[in-house]
C-alpha cells in the first residue's frame, strides 16, 4: 500500500489547499546584489568623495532585476548619482552603469572599476 502523501491521488484523506500551500517552503524571489569585490570598490571611492566634501550619504538597494548604490550630496535629496547592476544586460551594453541626477547615463560597462572611472574624473576636478 503505498504511504500517504506520496502521491495527492490516493490519499484518502487529503488535506485541504489551503493547508498544502501553509507548510510548503516559502519561495522568495532572487534579487541582485552587490558582491562584497563590487562593494569595496564603490565603498572605496565613496571614501574619497567623502573625504572632499562632495558626498554625505548612500542607498543601498537589492531588487529583483537591479541592485542599486544611490549617492546623496544631502540626505533628503534626490541621488545625485545611481551606480546600479543589472545581470540581465551583462551581455548587452554591459551590466554596470552610472545615472546622473537627471536621469541620464553617464557611462555603462562590463568592467565596474571602468565604469566608476566617470566619477573619479570629478573627484580630480573637485581636488585641484
Amino acid at each position: 500500500m503505498p504511504r500517504f502523501g506520496s502521491d495527492p491521488s490516493l490519499d484518502p484523506h487529503p488535506r485541504p489547499r489551503h493547508l498544502r500551500i501553509m507548510n510548503a517552503p516559502a519561495q522568495f524571489p532572487e534579487t541582485v546584489n552587490f558582491h562584497r569585490t563590487e562593494l569595496s570598490l564603490i565603498l572605496s571611492l565613496y571614501g574619497r568623495m567623502v573625504a572632499a566634501g562632495e558626498w554625505r550619504d548612500y542607498g543601498i538597494s537589492g531588487l529583483r532585476d537591479v541592485a542599486i548604490f544611490s549617492v546623496f550630496r544631502r540626505t533628503a535629496e534626490q541621488p545625485i548619482y545611481r551606480i546600479e547592476k543589472r545581470p540581465k544586460m551583462a551581455a548587452r551594453q554591459g551590466m554596470y552603469c552610472v545615472i546622473g541626477m537627471d536621469g541620464r547615463i553617464l557611462r555603462r560597462g562590463h568592467d565596474l572599476r571602468a565604469v566608476l572611472r566617470v566619477l573619479e574624473r570629478k573627484l580630480i576636478r573637485s581636488v585641484d
